[in-house]
């Protein structure tokens, strides 16, 4: 192989490293951002009384 070859390869190899590692970073802040969408979405749907009283029958 020769080394116009070598470093076409090499160039190509690094802009795709660079893709991956961008796509990845931006599904992280997606996912971060659904995660946090998602507990908000919990927490305002918890009824505070929820819990506090207890029926039982015998």
């Amino acid at each position: 192989m020769d080394i116009g070859a070598l470093s076409i390869a090499l160039g190509q190899s690094k802009l795709a490293q660079s893709v991956g590692i961008k796509m990845l970073s931006i599904a992280k802040g997606q996912a971060e951002q659904q995660g946090q969408q998602l507990a908000d979405m919990i927490g305002k749907s918890l009824d505070p009384n929820l819990g506090q009283n207890l029926d039982l029958r015998a």
